[in-house]
């Protein structure tokens, strides 16, 4: 996917810097075309030389060196895609703001290339209000957040605020690169685990963290597509999607009846209970009133009340998600265009019902098949 694909990479002054070497290499290996530029304060952690040695050309540092009159608007012009890590503070406000006040943030006004920043900075300066309102002002204009980790931070500290994986950055440039082969399509993507309440303090429960879920929703709303991501957990979902909390399977089902009769896609990634208790209780169920007997009862299966006319695919990798041909149905016909999801119906199969099992059930709306 990166092959041939001209990356600026951004280093700022941040000791995540020694980072950036990995990132720099891996993008090299994919067969990126990479040039590095340098703020004054990364060259504090990091030397010019490790990066124009690793790198397909060398590292640039200033506005006013070389023979390129105009560096920042070569580099912003030209590149593919341009990535930030790690991003600072002072990069992300100036970016965010439109200063220009380096060669760093002058190719980030000067591109329309898609943008990745990558921040890293102290747990305290991460939760500042400005830096949170910068982030989310970023997001709105479509830049590609690369969150931070939480762990060690220079210092000794624990918290967020580490720079994320080098493979995480560049699976994220992978995906801001993608094809937007599902443009203009509308996906519904469920996530997370269910939890049934028993009382006001218990619930029924499982450790389904939702990633799954919300990485596929990611996905789709880099490939174009208009996406509602039906969710019970916290984890972040991308500006551009539609995001309905939900907590119980009683309320994912309602979801589901809203939206899915509009969907062109459903993607079921939850972890749905399969049980509930049969009645919940307001207050706190005592442990010497609590009944000893079976409270549990089977819930109604949201696969179950969708649509039957929809056709029902399970691939086994969200990769096999290609509009066309590649996902047509036995007997269907083989000259439908390239717009047609199916164009014949057939039953689930016995045993599909369960929204716990861990390949993804994805119904794709039947779409009349062109002559």
């Amino acid at each position: 996917m990166l092959e041939g694909k001209r990356i600026v990479l951004g280093v700022s002054g941040g000791i995540a810097a020694y980072k950036a070497i990995e990132v720099c290499r891996r993008l090299v290996d994919a067969g990126a075309h990479v040039s590095p530029v340098m703020t004054s304060g990364a060259q504090h952690f990091v030397g010019s030389t490790t990066f124009s040695a690793l790198a397909s050309e060398p590292v640039r540092t200033s506005l006013w060196e070389g023979s390129d009159p105009i560096p920042h608007t070569t580099l912003g012009q030209g590149a593919d895609l341009v990535l930030v890590a790690p991003a600072t503070a002072r990069v992300l406000a100036a970016y965010a703001h439109g200063l220009s006040t380096d060669l760093l943030t002058n190719i980030l006004i000067a591109t329309r290339a898609p943008v990745v920043v990558c921040p890293a900075m102290h747990t305290e300066m991460w939760e500042h209000p400005a830096v949170e309102a910068n982030i989310e002002l970023l997001r709105s204009r479509g830049v590609h957040i690369v969150e931070p980790g939480a762990g060690r931070l220079a210092g000794g500290d624990i918290g967020k605020g580490r720079l994320a994986d080098p493979a995480d950055i560049v699976a994220a440039v992978q995906r801001a690169l993608a094809d937007r082969d599902l443009e203009g399509l509308n996906v519904v993507v469920t996530a997370g685990g269910t939890r049934e309440p028993i009382d006001a303090v218990r619930v029924i429960a499982n450790r389904s963290s939702g990633k799954q879920g919300h990485a596929i929703a990611e996905e789709c709303v880099g490939r174009g597509a208009n996406v509602t991501v039906i969710t019970t957990t916290e984890l972040p979902t991308s500006p551009t999607a539609d995001r309905i909390q939900v907590e119980t399977a009683a309320e994912m089902q309602m979801a589901l009846d809203n939206v899915a009769p509009m969907a062109d896609m459903v993607i079921m990634a939850a972890a749905v209970a399969d049980f509930r208790p049969k009645d919940s209780v307001d207050g706190k169920i005592k442990k010497a009133g609590g009944s000893q007997r079976s409270f549990l009862s089977r819930r109604q299966i949201c696969l179950k009340r969708l649509d039957e006319t929809v056709t029902l695919i399970k691939p086994s990798l969200v990769s096999q998600l290609k509009p066309a041909t590649s996902l047509q149905t036995p007997g269907q016909n083989s000259n439908a265009s390239a717009s047609t999801w199916s164009s014949q119906t057939m039953s689930a199969p016995k045993g599909w019902g369960s929204l716990t099992e861990r390949t993804l059930s994805l119904w794709f709306r039947p779409m009349e098949s062109e002559t």
